[in-house]
């Protein structure tokens, strides 16, 4: 280029479409534009006030120098020829090369410790496709964005003071090392193919694997986590959770759902775990639970839904052995336990607070309130005499059942459902037994409940409803449920506000008039 003065604090150049090239030394340059310069190649800046540099729409920029103390933000985005840069910025705070998809792995070296920019909190490198290998060694870098860098196969970030990593659209990510790293939170369920994984963040408390499919070897060194769902990571590892749990003391949720690699000897590491409170083992393959009753102690949360190879034995420390005493939760839909499990589980444990037995296919029917665990093994007799009053009391009770949720939708083989006030379930609000195609009996005497659903139930015939404080009862398609039936059992639904009884041929539903004289509250 031809001659500057020196004193030049401001130069514009956009549209100078012959430019191939600028190269400045300029003491006092302060701002710097350089738009739609189509054969612009190489541009080398040195001022120590500059402070501001557009370059837009410079299609064949290559090779980018610039040297200053006070420029703080740059931006180079969709410079797609953009393979060569050097900076030299030691107030250089925020970096956005996003589009720039010539970069090679080299701009790491820029970007990192001893590169030049020793202040660097925030960079963005989104859609720059060229990218294979990141390593990025910055004790400044606080927000990365990598969003869209699909030929990025591995990644290591030691960078302690990053609190926000951006990685939606790596999906061929194999190999992540995070240590260390400041981060509080980490997602890295949106890279499918990642198989090797280190993490060591002190500060993290949540961190989501969850369709990690081939994660097979994990080192997680997080002392503050508390929440870590690695579902549907097959491939999860005894060793790895071993690890983990060791490393991880205060987790309080962990989900292994699909984690089919998981055994007894990786549930054995679950002692370390004195906070853990949610565990779900769904869709697992897992047939002993020992080390989870004999572990897990402050459990309120377990769920083994779809545990196909659980047996009935399997629970009984549930039921026999009062095992799990701070359980409030039990997920046990799809599951293969049987009828007298189940009605042991009910009757027995009764500080469980919500229920699951969504399709269940050997829950044939459900008679709560039978008188399994009265007394252990012991018979009130047994007691002395002085003392049995008070024993018979407490153990009165302590029979008051906790459940206030009972789902059973789809279960295809329950035929009955009867819970008689004798049963004491005082706080039972809602009972859900929606697409229970062969029930024919409901029959409830339930003083609290509140909601309750047995929508598509076509089989019913006999409804009897002693529930004073019912609001909402749905029999959508409920196809052989007659009218006197159903007024009958409203008649003993004092507050019910909401009835739904469409598609129900039995009913006539344009007649409202006499279900309401049957239910005044009928809204």
């Amino acid at each position: 280029m031809g001659f500057f003065p020196q004193s030049f604090q401001a130069l514009q150049l956009d549209n100078c479409s012959l430019l191939t090239s600028v190269s400045l030394d300029l003491p006092h340059l302060k701002n710097i534009s350089l738009v739609h310069l189509r054969k612009f190649a190489d541009l080398n800046l040195r001022s120590p006030v500059l402070s501001y540099i557009k370059v837009s729409r410079c299609s064949a920029l290559r090779c980018v120098t610039i040297t200053s103390n006070a420029l703080k933000k740059l931006v180079l985005q969709k410079q797609e020829s953009l393979c060569n840069l050097s900076l030299q910025c030691h107030n250089l705070i925020d970096v956005d090369l996003s589009d720039c998809e010539s970069l090679t792995n080299e701009i790491c070296k820029v970007l990192s410790d001893g590169g030049g920019c020793p202040m660097l909190r925030s960079l963005i490198l989104d859609n720059c496709e060229s990218l294979s290998v990141v390593e990025l060694n910055n004790s400044s870098l606080v927000n990365l964005s990598l969003a869209g860098c699909r030929s990025m196969t591995f990644l290591k970030l030691a960078c302690p003071k990053l609190q926000v990593v951006i990685l939606d659209g790596c999906d061929h990510l194999e190999r992540a090392s995070f240590c260390p790293v400041g981060l509080e939170s980490l997602n890295l369920g949106i890279c499918p193919k990642l198989s090797v994984l280190r993490i060591e963040a002190p500060n993290m408390s949540i961190l989501e694997l969850k369709g990690c499919g081939v994660l097979s070897e994990a080192s997680i060194n997080c002392p503050c986590l508390i929440s870590l769902d690695a579902s549907f990571c097959r491939q999860f590892m005894d060793d790895s959770l071993s690890q983990t749990a060791e490393a991880c003391p205060l987790i309080e949720h962990l989900i292994l759902s699909s984690c089919l690699s998981i055994d007894v000897r990786g549930l054995s590491s679950l002692h370390c775990l004195q906070k853990l409170a949610l565990l779900d083992l769904s869709y697992t393959f897992l047939m002993n639970l020992k080390p989870v009753f004999d572990s897990c102690l402050q459990l309120k949360v377990l769920k083994l839904s779809a545990c196909k190879y659980l047996s009935d034995s399997s629970l009984e420390p549930l039921y026999r052995e009062g095992a799990l005493p701070m359980l409030v939760e039990l997920d046990l839909s799809y599951s293969s336990i049987g009828q007298t499990a189940i009605e042991e589980l009910l009757a027995c444990c009764t500080n469980l607070v919500n229920v699951n037995l969504n399709g269940c296919t050997n829950l044939h029917e459900l008679v709560c309130g039978s008188d399994y665990c009265r007394s252990g093994d012991m018979p009130i007799d047994a007691f002395p005499p002085d003392s049995a009053p008070d024993k018979t009391k407490e153990i009165r009770e302590s029979s008051d059942c906790q459940l206030e949720v009972l789902n059973c939708t789809g279960c295809p083989n329950i035929k009955k459902v009867v819970i008689p006030s004798t049963a004491n379930y005082l706080n039972l609000s809602k009972i859900n037994l929606n697409l229970s195609a062969n029930l024919k009996e409901v029959d409830l005497k339930c003083s609290n409940l509140y909601n309750l659903n047995l929508s598509n139930c076509n089989s019913l015939e006999i409804l009897k409803l002693d529930c004073p404080r019912l609001a909402n009862l749905q029999l959508l398609a409920c196809t052989m449920l007659q009218e006197d039936e159903l007024k009958s059992a409203l008649s003993f639904c004092g507050a019910l506000e909401i009835l739904n009884v469409h598609s129900c041929p039995q009913i006539n539903t344009l007649d409202f008039g006499r279900l309401q004289a049957v239910c005044p509250t009928l809204k």
